[in-house]
């Protein structure tokens, strides 16, 4: 068994860098193909299905031609936990193989994780929640930050603290990030905003570009900052009071006749559930 992580680190090497072409090649074993369990660590959620179909065929055809990286199972017995190679493990499986290449090395759950990681950034398999979950298992389970995540992949700090802002965006923004309905570049421009949910709705809709959607951005924010200072400043102590006292932001529109409406934007069902609750305790 062999450690890959002795002398050896970062992303921008390789694999094969981090284990060595001469030490794979001497290390080499084939092992049954129930033997292996998925990575705990795995980054990567969605394999594409059409890729991994092309794998299974050239499997079929011609086997295994690089081998599987997987370690000793610290919690089953005679299990071996793939490191790096689960699409070939996937595949393999769907190509009806019994018994698959591997080459066993030495490395514990973080070691696992960068592995799992540089394997999946590199080749550019993750998609840009996935690499942003991944930087945070680094940080949370293993104590890294965002300096020392960025030396290990060979990026800059930047582009991991972009990343992992991400993760702030609501959850329907995050789905429309993995399903590639919108962009990462969209992304981007779209957290820490309030409304972003609506202004990515519309940026599917009408398929705007990123530089659309900035543009869009751009209007949205100096109509509201029109609106806001156009207001009565006591109109705006009134927001705020009922603001500060329900929890959520509201919305006074107070027309010249005094006449208006009130407006509040609750944000999920136990939100509205609260607000009919305190109007009906009220009335």
């Amino acid at each position: 068994m062999i450690n890959p992580f002795k002398t050896k680190k970062g992303l921008g090497r390789g694999l094969s860098s981090l284990i060595g072409d001469s030490e794979v090649s001497d290390n080499k074993t084939t092992i049954s193909i129930s033997s292996i369990i998925r990575n705990k660590y795995q980054p990567r959620k969605k394999f594409e299905q059409e890729s991994l179909e092309e794998l299974t065929s050239s499997i079929k055809e011609r086997g295994i031609i690089q081998p599987i990286i997987v370690r000793k199972s610290d919690q089953l017995v005679d299990k071996f936990e793939i490191v790096a190679g689960e699409r070939r493990w996937q595949a393999a499986q769907k190509a009806g193989l019994h018994k698959v290449p591997v080459v066993v090395i030495e490395a514990d759950n973080l070691k696992s994780l960068e592995f799992a990681i540089v394997e999946n950034v590199q080749r550019k398999d993750l998609n840009p929640i996935e690499e942003a979950e991944g930087y945070k298992r680094l940080i949370d389970d293993f104590n890294y930050d965002q300096e020392k995540v960025a030396r290990f992949i060979g990026k800059s700090r930047a582009h991991v603290s972009n990343c992992l802002r991400l993760l702030s965006l609501p959850q329907k923004i995050i789905e429309y990030i993995i399903d590639e309905k919108i962009s990462q570049g969209h992304a981007k421009i779209l957290v820490g905003l309030d409304n972003a949910q609506l202004l990515a709705e519309k940026i599917i809709s009408k398929k705007l570009s990123v530089r659309q959607a900035e543009a869009l951005i751009r209007i949205t924010k100096a109509n509201k900052s029109t609106i806001k200072k156009s207001k009565d400043s006591n109109i705006l102590d009134i927001e705020n009071q009922l603001m500060e006292k329900i929890g959520m932001r509201v919305y006074v529109n107070n027309k010249k006749n005094n006449s208006g409406t009130i407006a509040f934007e609750y944000k999920g069902l136990d939100q509205m559930e609260r607000l009919i609750q305190i109007i009906k305790n009220n009335y």
